[in-house]
């Protein structure tokens, strides 16, 4: 029997989805464990990147520091809190939260930093305080931008959460890392077949949600896309 075939037999067998630590249960634990990552990294960045963006202090070595964290590999971040004493879905919550803070920190910072000038000088105008032009028409401004980073960082948090059965996590990197001990190849294969589908289906979901808090006004369909871009000569 073929990887394949092992992988489709395993994944059409009631009780490798129904269990007691089956799919279910797995892919409940791992959307946990990424939306306490993501909601960690979004209560940091999303309002530093924002008052960043705003006053326009400090943005570079913020924006520097944040890009030097993409280099420090989730892995890395993993064994060296392993090598402090800390394992299990901790470490990997806290290694996949500072994955996500890049994304989320850039897109807040450049979304409220590209905020409409004449919009923001005409808040200005009618008495505003700087807050309030940051939260009533900067942040609004920015909500496209923010929400796109928000897509890509969960997306990315959820393709990364199997590393936590590395460290003796849960989730569905579970699902991988047994069948590597056992060398069930074919369960190997599907785990990183409902770990894909995961994201897939996550991703469309919030396509469609970054569409619904987008402001209509500043939603551009493909059809305008292309006809703002020039033809070839």
């Amino acid at each position: 029997m073929s990887v394949v075939e092992e992988a489709v037999l395993w994944l059409n067998d009631p009780l490798t989805w129904t269990r007691s630590g089956g799919i279910i249960d797995l892919g409940i634990e791992h959307l946990v464990m990424t939306a306490i990552a993501v909601a960690l990294a979004a209560a940091f960045a999303i309002p530093l990147g924002a008052w960043l963006g705003h006053t326009g202090r400090g943005a570079g070595a913020m924006v520097a520091l944040g890009n030097a964290t993409r280099a420090m590999p989730t892995l890395g971040i993993i064994l060296l809190l392993a090598a402090g004493g800390l394992f299990g879905n901790t470490a990997t919550v806290i290694a996949a939260a500072i994955f996500a803070v890049p994304v989320l920190l850039t897109n807040s910072y450049e979304g409220v930093r590209g905020a409409d000038p004449a919009a923001r000088d005409a808040g200005r105008g009618m008495g505003m305080s700087g807050t309030r032009v940051l939260v009533q028409v900067e942040l609004p401004l920015a909500t496209g931008l923010i929400a796109a980073g928000l897509r890509t960082t969960i997306v990315q948090v959820v393709a990364t959460i199997p590393l936590a059965a590395l460290a003796g996590g849960g989730g569905l990197g579970q699902i991988i890392a047994f069948g590597m001990g056992t060398q069930r190849y074919g369960q190997v294969l599907a785990g990183g077949i409902v770990v894909a589908a995961l994201a897939l289906v996550l991703d469309a979901l919030l396509a469609v949600a970054q569409r619904l808090v987008t402001p209509a006004p500043l939603r551009v369909n493909p059809r305008q896309r292309r006809r703002r871009v020039p033809a070839a000569p």
